[in-house]
């Protein structure tokens, strides 16, 4: 094939962020091309939109309004891993509070936009970590961000793993040039950078940052290490619990509950987006100062609106489902849906990543590659997520497929029967040159 198609299948979003020039908006018209290009070849699977409600058979269009697949297709791609998005106990909760309360929140929390579900929310989540207090945000981004960046100075250290989401990196970046990485899960990398740190300044706030399941690995740390080499070390523990919280555990308390940690870490931050069907996020302490230091110090808490009283009415909804017997059967059948997806995949010769949870990280290999293999798959009928460097490291592009509790065996027996097919028909020559089954399942 043509060196133009080649360009379309090779580059990242990295090598446009340093443009130059003296107009602003002009310097990112290459990256416009770069994306223009993609579209064109049918190798660009980001930016889709929905048509419908949130199920493991959706309609979707691309970013150019195409539509994928034959109209209706198994999605993969969705985080609504205890399929509660659509449930009617969730979307009745949401119509009793835009009969309450009205659909907006009108305020920041820091002046009048909290609402009676939101501080019934505060207390509910709390109650489920088992510490003093919640503070509940907007956002789980704006969680991560603004809780590092109140409370860390550029005097203070902070250490954190490699592959920590893209929230918690920016908020040390923006709070101190002292940000240290240690490789995912390693607790004797971890110790000796604190230990170095301590030696080095026997005064600095320390942050020590990690996840109960990192979401493009499918990976956990032993929290109780790490929160005993915080202590050790005078730092403290901030545990990122976005996927595991609610889909994980015998109750849903996530990684916590698992590794029987709860109420015990210094500070725990969620997000809603994955198994409580909103948006929102919320950061937990034992600790009397933090609410009021992030409500009068953090600025995606402070100088934006609170959350919506319809949004913290789905949370406590799908709170009431995931503490029930029927939440305990749909992590079940989440769990079990996993499991037979990822060894299924395994038996096909696919690298799949982690342990068994919500995600499954189908490791694809070169971009290149990665990218006509999930124009194909969506050209079949199936939604995933494609990720790509810088998201994760070079040549280990992957698929993050999501898994529902609603999803069906032959749903996972027909992605995996369509991805075995694809990665057979298609053998590569050269970073541009591809030979496929049928190149006429552009997609244009």
């Amino acid at each position: 094939m043509s060196n133009e198609y080649g360009q379309a299948l090779s580059g990242s979003v990295a090598d446009f962020r340093n443009a130059e020039g003296v107009d602003l908006l002009d310097r990112w018209m290459s990256h416009y091309d770069w994306w223009e290009r993609r579209s064109e070849y049918g190798v660009d699977p980001y930016s889709k939109y929905t048509l419908g409600r949130i199920t493991t058979v959706t309609q979707a269009h691309s970013r150019k309004g195409r539509v994928i697949g034959s109209g209706r297709s198994i999605n993969f791609a969705s985080q609504d891993y205890l399929s509660l998005a659509g449930h009617p106990a969730v979307c009745e909760a949401a119509k009793n509070a835009i009969d309450n309360y009205g659909v907006h929140s009108a305020g920041s929390a820091a002046l009048m936009g909290q609402t009676l579900m939101t501080e019934v929310l505060e207390k509910r989540i709390a109650e489920k970590l088992k510490l003093n207090d919640c503070t509940v945000f907007p956002t789980g981004w704006g969680a991560a961000y603004g809780t590092i960046r109140a409370l860390v100075s550029q005097k203070d250290h902070v250490v954190m793993d490699i592959i920590s989401h893209a929230s918690l990196i920016e908020g040390a970046r923006a709070a101190t040039k002292n940000v240290h990485f240690f490789p995912n899960n390693n607790t004797d990398h971890l110790e000796r950078k604190l230990k170095r740190i301590r030696s080095d300044d026997p005064s600095c706030g320390i942050l020590v940052v990690t996840e109960g399941l990192f979401s493009m690995d499918s990976t956990t740390p032993d929290i109780e290490k790490f929160q005993e080499l915080a202590h050790f070390y005078d730092a403290t523990l901030f545990l990122d619990v976005a996927h595991d919280f609610g889909s994980m555990g015998s109750s849903g308390g996530g990684s916590l509950e698992i590794q029987d940690m709860l109420g015990k870490v210094d500070i725990v931050m969620g997000s809603f987006s994955k198994s409580f069907a909103s948006n929102g996020g919320f950061v937990a302490t034992n600790h009397p100062s933090l609410k009021l230091a992030l409500r009068y110090n953090s600025g995606p808490l402070t100088f934006t609106n609170a959350l919506s009283p319809v949004q913290a009415a789905c949370v406590i909804a799908s709170l009431d489902i995931i503490q029930s017997s029927e939440g305990a059967i749909r992590r079940e059948k989440l769990m079990s849906n996993s499991i037979s997806l990822r060894d299924r995949l395994s038996s096909r010769g696919f690298k799949v990543l982690g342990k068994p949870s919500a995600i499954v990280p189908v490791v694809l290999g070169p971009v290149d590659e990665a990218r006509i293999i999930t124009r194909e798959i969506l050209n079949s009928g199936f939604l995933v997520n494609l990720v790509e460097y810088p998201a994760v490291s070079r040549n280990s592009a992957r698929w993050r497929l999501q898994v529902m509790a609603d999803h069906d065996s032959s749903q996972i027996n027909d992605l995996v029967d369509a991805t075995s097919k694809i990665k057979d028909s298609i053998s590569v020559f050269s970073s541009d040159t591809f030979s496929l089954v049928d190149v006429t399942s552009l997609g244009r």
